[in-house]
């Protein structure tokens, strides 16, 4: 695994990024407050089959923040920038909650560059309480307030093997830069409905997944997701919460090398299937 930079020309920014493993190109984008390390389970399973790359989003880890106040669309467009500078041909994608967001931006954005989006504990059109408590957050963290390991109590149960996971996270939470975790969490906080719209444009296969107890990236989220494009299928890991990349690895993985590996069918409606992984097996 070897932590690299790149500029790139439009936008002009530096881009940080973690690259393992060769063949086929897997793209990975983390949520807000992490960075490409988030991806460490991932990079080290995924990266004996496939060329694995890990970005660190605008403002986070090693990556250069935007200069102004950015959009979703915005993430999408330097997502696809630093693609077209590290990708030579097609990849898949996979984005974990605003990294999701994004993931799913760039298949509807740039279909000729992604074969294949994976979905991890994204939202899709928060209903009004829920989206008012996050537009209330943005606000706060936008003013320089809030604390960014707020979430922490919703991400992790207090089960002894999360423990560690929750104080890397924790750690990784206090490392971030505040304007680019403010600026990131703003564009997550009106995300949800960006691109919720034109799922239905989707024409390569997608995988949707999230924890049975994820609150806010919840599994009815997920089918919604599923339902909304042909062809989509959506996985529900038991027992799990928002960071299951982290918690639960093994059935993430395994997912994602299935759905990877499997034969490439265009999406037709009726295609869309839904399964649920136990994720402490």
């Amino acid at each position: 695994m070897i932590r690299k930079t790149l500029r790139l020309s439009e936008p002009n920014l530096r881009v940080g990024y973690l690259e393992a493993g060769q063949g086929a190109p897997l793209v990975l984008i983390h949520g807000v407050g992490m960075n490409a390390d988030a991806w460490y389970p991932q990079l080290e399973a995924l990266s004996r089959r496939y060329r694995v790359i890990a970005l660190d989003m605008p403002g986070h880890g090693e990556s250069e923040g935007f200069h102004q106040t950015p959009a979703l669309e915005d993430y999408v467009h330097w997502a696809g920038a630093a693609i077209r500078s590290l990708v030579q041909g097609p990849c898949a994608v996979a984005g974990h909650s605003m990294g999701a967001l994004i993931a799913a931006g760039l298949a509807i954005e740039y279909p000729q560059w992604i074969s294949h989006a994976i979905v991890i504990s994204g939202v899709f059109r928060r209903d009004p309480a829920a989206r008012k408590a996050v537009l209330s957050r943005a606000l706060e963290l936008a003013n320089g307030g809030g604390q960014t390991d707020a979430p922490l109590a919703r991400w992790f149960s207090d089960a002894p093997r999360e423990q560690v996971l929750r104080r890397q996270v924790g750690e990784w939470l206090h490392q971030v830069d505040r304007q680019g975790y403010a600026r990131a969490y703003q564009a997550f906080a009106d995300g949800d409905s960006t691109y919720a719209g034109r799922w239905g444009e989707i024409g390569c296969p997608v995988l949707v997944m999230t924890g049975e107890y994820d609150a806010n990236s919840s599994p009815a989220m997920a089918h919604q997701m599923a339902q909304a494009t042909p062809g989509a299928r959506a996985v529900i890991v038991k027992n799990a919460r928002h960071m299951l990349s982290l918690t639960d690895p093994q059935p993430v993985n395994d997912e994602i090398l299935t759905f990877l590996g499997a034969p490439h069918q265009s999406g037709r409606a009726g295609q869309q299937h839904e399964g649920v992984t136990d994720g402490r097996g």
